[in-house]
This record gives structure tokens, C-alpha cells and sequence, in this order.
């Protein structure tokens, strides 16, 4: 995978690199010296390339900063220190308790459907709840690995034709795709967006507005068969994760917004079981 954000044009060199993710954070060079704990003066000649930061100060800037662990290896390098954050595979040995850990989340949420996804939202495994709702699917080829859960929800020959509020699940998507690159400056994240916003669908430049009373997010609404059904969605990431390929790792878990979604998603298990 590549490395994700751009240097800006003074240079690549660890200060301005720490320089960029400070502005892109929006936060003065005062205010991360006094969360980083050290001065202002000091933070200032390690931007501007006056100083070199030793590699503690890079791994507490980067920290301080919520820099994603692949940028960090980066700030690293450019400061001419060695990687800390390994990146495996998601079949290395090492991951393979925590990739079990995560196939038994996913099945625990059944009959509900949650799937793990990655930093570009690829499906990367599913539990069997999951299946049914991509029954009518129109393009085949959008289920063929990898799959993109963002392009499979919006394309027009994906799940888009059978989203009762697609409009607003769109501009709910392009909003949290564009919120999300706001902070990990990925242009590979910026290149998903586009495409999505171009898809048909409705306005995408605004948040959406929510009219459903008592509602506690922007519910997810489809049309299955000849059943409406209506989610709530949770993402859950792992907790100070040491590994890149962890550390991008999500689990989109779909909760029913009401009875008659609970009711068709417990039929629909029973009837694979029974099958």
C-alpha cells in the first residue's frame, strides 16, 4: 500500500511533514508545544528544519497529532530513523488471532450483518447476515474481490436502486468519506470520493438533514423483496493497535431500527439454518 500523505511544496523533510499534519489539525505551533510538553521555540526550529527532533519526539509529535501509524513510519524515515510500526498481512501467523478475534465478533452480531473493512472500506470478511441483503444486486462484478462497501452502497447498479433514502444516506457517506481524509490526507480516499459523489443520487455537498423522529443517527433504509427495512450502523476500531494493518482495520456493525427489521433479519437466519 502507499504511502498516503503528500509533502507539501517546501519539501519532504520531517518538519515540514510535522508542519503539515500540525496545520492540517488545525492547531497553532503554541498549542502542540504545550500538549507535546516541550517549547514553542524548540517545536518551531524542528519545522523549519533548525533542528533535528530525536526519534522519541517524533513518536510523541506524531502521537500528540493523531497521526495514523503508516504517516508515522514515514515521520520516521524522513527524520532518518528506522520504521516502528510493523505492516503483515492479514494471513501472517501474527494476525492470526486477531483476525479469529474479529470473525467472532462478526458472527456474534448475527442475525444482524456487520462486516470488517479496512482503511478504503474493502471487505475483508462478513458475517452470514450480510448476504441476504445483497441479494439484488444488479452488477455481479461488484461483488468480486475486493470489494468496495462504499462503491457496492452508492453505485447505481449496486444496492443504490433498492435505498429508500438514498439521498441522504449519500451525502451521509460523502460527508463521513471527505471528514475521514480531512484528518489521514489519503489521496486514495480522495480518488473514492469523487467517484462516489459522481454516482446519481442527489445533493452530496451539504450534511444531511434528518427528519426521523426520535432517531439517534442517520438510519440506513432499503427495500428487500417486499420488505422496508431500516439500520442503525456502529463502527468499532481496535484499541491502541501496534500493527498498521490492525490499526486500519474497522468493523461496520448494522443494528435494526425497528421491529420489523429485527423480525426479517431473525427469519432470514432461521432460514439459512434451516436450508
Amino acid at each position: 500500500m502507499q504511502n498516503t500523505i503528500t509533502a507539501n511544496k517546501s519539501g519532504d523533510g520531517v518538519g515540514d511533514l510535522l508542519r503539515e499534519w500540525r496545520q492540517r489539525r488545525r492547531i497553532s505551533q503554541l498549542h502542540l508545544a504545550l500538549e507535546a510538553g516541550i517549547s514553542q521555540r524548540h517545536l518551531s526550529f524542528v519545522e523549519s528544519g533548525r533542528a533535528a527532533p530525536s526519534r522519541e519526539m517524533v513518536l510523541n509529535l506524531a502521537e500528540t497529532l493523531a497521526v495514523p501509524l503508516r504517516e508515522r513510519n514515514r515521520l520516521l524515515l524522513a527524520a532518518g530513523y528506522a520504521p516502528s510500526f510493523a505492516e503483515r498481512s492479514l494471513g501472517d501467523p501474527v494476525l492470526k488471532p486477531a483476525m479469529e478475534a474479529v470473525q467472532l465478533l462478526l458472527d456474534g452480531h448475527a442475525p444482524n450483518p456487520a462486516l470488517a473493512i479496512d482503511r478504503y472500506w474493502t471487505m475483508l470478511l462478513a458475517n452470514g447476515a450480510v448476504a441476504p441483503l445483497l441479494a439484488e444486486i444488479q452488477d455481479k462484478s461488484l461483488l468480486e474481490p475486493p470489494v468496495n462497501a462504499l462503491r457496492l452502497s452508492l453505485h447505481p447498479k449496486g444496492l443504490a436502486p433498492n435505498i429508500l433514502n438514498l439521498t441522504e444516506w449519500r451525502a451521509h457517506v460523502l460527508v463521513r468519506l471527505r471528514d475521514l481524509n480531512d484528518l489521514v490526507a489519503d489521496p486514495v480516499l480522495a480518488d473514492l470520493e469523487k467517484e462516489l459523489a459522481s454516482y446519481p443520487g442527489g445533493p452530496s455537498s451539504h450534511r444531511p438533514k434528518v427528519n426521523h423522529s426520535g432517531s439517534i443517527a442517520v438510519p440506513f433504509q432499503m427495500r428487500l423483496g417486499g420488505a422496508e427495512l431500516s439500520f442503525i450502523t456502529t463502527t468499532t476500531v481496535f484499541g491502541a493497535p501496534l500493527d498498521i494493518t490492525l490499526s486500519e482495520l474497522a468493523i461496520e456493525g448494522f443494528f435494526p431500527a425497528n421491529q420489523a427489521t429485527a423480525r426479517f433479519l431473525r427469519e432470514a437466519q432461521a432460514d439459512v439454518r434451516i436450508g
